[in-house]
């Protein structure tokens, strides 16, 4: 730990050369070989997604049942209550602009494409039993939830909980080698992390490229219809050049504006959608499939979860459906993970987990019920033709079955509509994302440079062109299901690397726990000092006079002692710039293991009501909190005696060194050296005087 832990200058965000270098070698010269070679390039993904599909099913399957157990376990364990921030941290974002871009991010345009495409197929080709039957579309939809269900949101838990925990709470860079500091410490500053990242680029450009090109098929046959676009590639690569632009200005604008905004809009305009289609369909039938679909899909999830078809083997099945949704899911967890813990500072692991596994998941149920039932309905009712139309061509499937609504251009409008701003929302966190993976970010809280961005938003465009050119979906979905398996083995590393961090806070807490009674059993202060010390709201000159006359040299007489005994201690003062005072660190530094960190900061608060009023310059008072390495311990040491501040810090400083004795040999599971130091003035609203 630093000397300082003030507000530092803004950091210089910086390509990262090695990895974007790297990344874009490779992502280029696959989309030049996909565009000059398009037969042989189609030739040996599909050899290649032959051989995964029979040879590595059972370990797609084994590693999403183990990532979706490992993060309920998180939720449902002590682990859950740690902050994805400092102690004192709240939400940044209010519930519901949480979950739209949550949501918007984490599905996309593929949701309207799916909705209705995939109960249809698994309908006419189920995986195992007869088809075209009450039995068939009763499965259908289910297969549905499943494939969109918890399994994949599951992963975006784990990367964006990861992502959240070392940035936030470790303050270490947003970036996907930051998520193994235990396992790699300071060599994540070399190519072991350099080369982490490029998979990570990789996985993250296949996976949206795979939405990108589904939304750019399915947006161009609802132009057809409603402005009679021609369908083709010259169509389909000017909805990509739009995606591009209208990504841009998006992603331009940041996370609190323009993505924000799409999000929120997305979610409404999709809900309004939702609604008119079961309030206009067969309303009974569209509520009772709701329920009848969740109870079956609970009911029959656990045996759904493990299946790998063993004694039937249906290889295209599962390469086509289980195992290119999971292949999928991987390749867009580091980037809905990065995004999700953007937007997630502050909230718990448990509240984050819940939120992400649940909160999505019941909206999708519903969309995929009304849209999955509505189709069924047509093709159980006789309409053959529109089911095998909706098999040979979902795209055309969805707008078919929106067709047979009333007022059936303006539905149609809509959809597109939402199509188009669930395409761009993929297309600008992508890029977003992109910019922040090839970056060199000192503060969590930035992003990568706004030329960046517009560089990966133009890059996802080209690949998914040329994958497109060699032979559209298919490929797209082939090429995604390859370049899942190594990022896979990084997933099992962040799942041991965060279980090592989430660990070593437990043993803190046991240190912190263990030394309760020194802390309550200081100095005991008259009754009457108490009393006025509670009814007591310093402004800014009576706080800094005590910082001044009690607080440094309090800190500077424990320093001077420990400095006695060999510990490697410094005392510093600085300026917190917002709060117009100073704040006084005392900190210990032990090699190779965790630093112990003693802050008396300073934060500005709004007078409370039931203050007794005084006549004074402002309505702000300004509480003297303690601090540690993971935030404010929520209490104010204002009016403290100087006895009872070393007592207090010796407390904290008892409670660090039996911490260091019941980790295991001592150490911290995640120290980098030189990793930037806490910014805690951001976490606190701003207030001016």
């Amino acid at each position: 730990m630093t000397e300082q832990t003030t507000a530092a200058p803004a950091s210089n965000v910086r390509p990262n050369w090695p990895v974007l270098i790297g990344s874009s070698v490779l992502i280029v010269g696959i989309a030049v070989w996909a565009i000059i070679l398009p037969d042989q390039a189609g030739g040996v993904i599909g050899s290649a997604v032959g051989w995964v599909a029979t040879n590595l099913g059972w370990y797609y399957i084994l590693t999403a049942t183990l990532v979706l157990g490992f993060v309920i376990y998180l939720a449902l364990s002590p682990m859950g209550k740690t902050k994805l921030g400092p102690d004192h941290s709240r939400p940044q974002f209010r519930l519901f602009t949480w979950m739209s871009m949550l949501f918007a991010a984490g599905i996309g345009i593929d949701l309207l494409f799916f909705s209705v495409a995939e109960p249809v197929a698994q309908y006419y080709e189920p995986p195992t039993g007869a088809s075209e039957n009450i039995e068939a579309a009763r499965q259908a939809v289910v297969w549905t939830l499943f494939h969109y269900g918890p399994v994949g949101w599951a992963m975006y838990a784990l990367m964006g909980g990861a992502f959240a925990y070392f940035a936030y709470r470790r303050n270490l860079p947003l970036s996907i080698r930051s998520l193994l500091a235990p396992i790699l410490g300071n060599r994540l500053r070399g190519w072991a992390g350099h080369t982490v990242d490029i998979a990570a680029v990789l996985g993250t450009v296949f996976g949206i490229a795979t939405s990108l090109g589904i939304g750019v098929v399915q947006l161009n046959y609802g132009l057809y219809l409603l402005f009679g676009i021609p369908q083709g590639v010259a169509a389909q690569v000017g909805l990509i050049v739009l995606a591009v632009v209208m990504a841009t200005i998006s992603t331009v604008s940041g996370v609190e504006k323009g993505i924000r905004r799409l999000s929120e809009l997305n979610v409404i305009l999709a809900i309004l959608l939702l609604f008119f289609l079961a309030i206009t369909g067969n309303t009974r039938r569209l509520l009772d499939g709701i329920v009848m679909n969740v109870g079956d899909f609970v009911s029959t999830f656990p045996s759904m979860v493990m299946n790998t078809f063993a004694w039937v083997q249906p290889d295209d099945w599962m390469s086509a459906w289980t195992l290119f949704f999971w292949a999928w899911w991987i390749a867009w967890a580091p980037f809905v993970g990065l995004f999700l813990a953007r937007i997630s500072r502050g909230r718990t692991l448990r509240q984050f987990i819940t939120g992400v596994l649940v909160v999505p998941f019941v909206f999708i149920a519903v969309f995929i019920s009304v849209l999955g039932n509505s189709a069924l309905e047509l093709i159980v009712g006789g309409d053959d033709a529109f089911g095998q139309t909706a098999l040979a061509s979902p795209e055309q499937g969805f707008y078919d079955l929106l067709a047979a609504y009333p007022a059936a251009p303006l539905v149609i409008a809509l959809a597109t509509l939402t199509g188009l701003l669930f395409y761009v929302t993929s297309a600008d966190s992508g890029a977003l994302v992109l910019a922040n993976f090839t970056s060199i970010i000192e503060d969590p809280r930035e992003d990568g440079g706004s030329r960046m961005r517009v560089y990966w938003a133009v890059v996802t465009g080209v690949l998914t062109m040329s994958m497109l050119l060699i032979g559209g979906i298919p490929t797209l979905q082939n090429a995604t299901l390859i370049v899942g398996v190594p990022f896979s083995i990084v997933m099992y590393l962040v799942m041991i690397s965060l279980f090592r961090a989430l660990r070593t806070e437990q043993h803190q807490a046991e240190g912190f726990r263990a030394t309760v009674t020194a802390r309550i059993a200081t100095v005991e202060t008259p009754w009457r000092r108490r009393l006025r010390r509670v009814a007591e709201f310093p402004d800014r000159d009576k706080a800094l006079q005590y910082l001044q006359k009690t607080v440094e040299p309090a800190l500077r007489d424990v320093e001077t002692e420990l400095a006695a005994v060999g510990v490697d201690v410094s005392c510093a003062r600085s300026d917190v710039p917002d709060a117009d005072l100073p704040t006084v660190v005392l900190s210990a530094r032990f090699p190779d293991h965790a630093d112990f960190v003693y802050q008396v900061y300073p934060v500005v608060e709004e007078l409370p009501t039931y203050a007794r009023r005084a006549p004074r310059r402002s309505d702000l008072y300004y509480r003297l909190e303690v601090f540690t390495a993971t935030g404010s311990r929520g209490y104010d040491v204002y009016g403290y005696t100087t006895e009872q501040l070393i007592a207090d810090a010796v407390a904290h400083y008892e409670s660090h060194m039996e911490f260091l004795r019941v980790a295991p040999d001592g150490q911290d599971a995640s120290i980098v050296e030189d990793a930037p130091v806490p910014d805690w003035q951001s976490d606190f609203p701003a207030h001016k005087s």
